[in-house]
C-alpha cells in the first residue's frame, strides 16, 4: 500500500524537489504536502511547480501542536521527511509518528551535529578540522538534535585542498543519490 509523505523544509528545497521527483517517477509513495517555516523559502516554488500543496507555518505557530497534527491528518500523512528543516520537531509529532520522521544531515554523525551545525557551517567545520572524509547521515528524529537512531551513512573524500563549497558539492551528490531510496526502504516500499 502506498504511503503519504509530508516534507518539512526551511530553505531552497533541492532535496525536497529530488524526493518529490523520485516518488512521482517510481510511484511507490506520494508526497502529499510540503510544510515550510520561512516565508521566503524557495522550496515553495519548487513544490508548486511539481503540483504539491504547500503550507507556510511560521516559527511562532510550531508550538500549536493540535493544528500541526490536524494539517498532517488532512493530507493523510504516514511519514515525515525533514529536508533542510531547521526547527526542532514538536513532541506531539514525535509521539504521533514514532520512527516515521526521518532527517538527513550533511556530515557523518555523531561528528559535526547538534545546534548550529547545518549547511555550510558543517562543511566549514569539516575543512577546518582537516577531516579526510565527510558524507551524509540519515537518521530518525528524537527529542535531541541529531541524536536519533542512524539508519544510513555514505562517505565522500575530503581532499587537503578542498574548500567548504567543494565538500558541499560532494555531500549534495550523496544526498540526491541516496535519500529517496533510503526513505523508500524505511517505508518498506522498495520498487
Amino acid at each position: 500500500m502506498r504511503k503519504n509523505i509530508a516534507i518539512f523544509a526551511s530553505g531552497s528545497g533541492t532535496n525536497a524537489e529530488n524526493i518529490i521527483r523520485y516518488f512521482q517517477e517510481n510511484k511507490t509513495a506520494d508526497v502529499t504536502v510540503v510544510v515550510y517555516n520561512k516565508k521566503e523559502a524557495y522550496v515553495r516554488e519548487r513544490a508548486c511547480r511539481l503540483n504539491i500543496p504547500c503550507h507556510y507555518v511560521p516559527n511562532s505557530e510550531w508550538k500549536d501542536e493540535p493544528k500541526l497534527l490536524a494539517l498532517l491528518r488532512t493530507y493523510q500523512v504516514d511519514w515525515i521527511v525533514l529536508a533542510g528543516f531547521l526547527l526542532r520537531v514538536p513532541d506531539a509529532l514525535l509521539e504521533a509518528f514514532p520512527n516515521r520522521i526521518v532527517n538527513i544531515h550533511p556530515s557523518l554523525l555523531p561528528k559535526y551535529g547538534g545546534k548550529g551545525m547545518y549547511g555550510d557551517h558543517v562543511h566549514e567545520a569539516v575543512v577546518a578540522a582537516g577531516e579526510q572524509e565527510s558524507g551524509i547521515t540519515i537518521h530518525y528524529i528524537n527529542k535531541e538534535i541529531d541524536k536519533g537512531e542512524i539508519v544510513f551513512q555514505a562517505t565522500c573524500p575530503v581532499l587537503p585542498t578542498d574548500t567548504p563549497q567543494e565538500v558541499a558539492a560532494r555531500v549534495h551528490a550523496l544526498e540526491y543519490e541516496h535519500f529517496p531510496k533510503v526513505i523508500e526502504r524505511l517505508m518498506g516500499l522498495e520498487s
